[in-house]
């Protein structure tokens, strides 16, 4: 993540600092902000695992744009989320220099990739909620979220549509793609609830998320898990035993080389 470029966020930043607070910048809390940065990173390193071993060329590309994406919406979260502790903590001291149970993604993204058919329900599951989220924050109150948001939109508008093809073709395919998609469904669902629990004060989309997943399942003549075991905790920094290796493997180079710049 480092860069030579400041981040307009960065701590110590007291002229921006000034500016935001006469905006009402500060709206959303320390912990809320992190959240979504943590959300947008973990996902992007998970996603970025398929680079190279996606079923196809066209597919390495696209999920690896993906990975992108989420990787930059987690640096100007988390560049936020170190402005607004105003401990001195930028991107990367959030990113590289917590433990595991300092995170406070929701356990979903987390989970290993497993079969691409789990990968793309996970992917439509949390690309559904993203898209929703940020709409919901560009329009808000707080300019320095509506900002990030804004551009996110675009951004999750494209990866839920890409979830949404995949789910279509392998879900409507053939018998075993239909099972592999089924199976990957079932696996991520129950993890699917933690995403709303609420973040943002007044804001539920568990309706408005159903609303654009039970179509396409319906389309993909898949059927939707039936609600039950929801595990949780990921907000408060209990996650699963995978994550710890996820962790160590992001922060790696980081914590060999601290002083590294590329």
């Amino acid at each position: 993540m480092t860069e030579l470029v400041e981040s307009p966020f960065s701590a110590g930043n007291p002229g921006r600092e000034a500016a935001e607070r006469r905006r009402g910048g500060f709206v959303g809390s320390f912990d809320q902000v992190l959240a979504l940065g943590d959300d947008a990173l973990v996902a992007a390193q998970r996603m970025s695992e398929w680079c190279a071993r996606a079923p196809q060329l066209e597919e390495d590309v696209a999920l690896s744009n993906i990975a992108l994406d989420l990787l930059g919406q987690a640096r100007e979260l988390l560049s936020y989320a170190g402005f607004v502790e105003g401990a001195g903590r930028d991107e990367d001291a959030l990113a590289y220099l917590r433990d595991p149970n300092e995170f406070r993604n929701a356990q979903l993204v987390e989970l290993p990739n497993g079969d691409f058919g789990t990968t793309v329900a996970k992917m439509l599951c949390f690309a559904a909620y993203q898209n929703l989220l940020y709409q919901a924050l560009s329009g808000g109150s707080e300019p320095a979220l509506a900002r990030i948001a804004a551009k996110a939109v675009k951004e999750t508008r494209y990866h839920l549509d890409h979830a949404v093809l995949w789910t279509l073709r392998l879900g409507d395919g053939t018998a075993e793609s239909h099972r592999r998609m089924q199976a990957g469904l079932d696996d991520v669902w129950p993890f699917t609830h933690e995403l709303f629990e609420p973040i943002v004060p007044g804001l539920s989309l568990r309706a408005p998320w159903l609303a654009l997943i039970e179509p396409v399942l319906v389309s993909a003549t898949l059927r939707r898990p039936v609600d039950g075991w929801a595990p949780t905790g990921g907000r408060q920094g209990l996650h699963t035993e995978a994550f710890g290796y996820l962790v160590m493997e992001l922060q790696a180079v980081h914590r060999a080389y601290p002083e590294g710049r590329w």
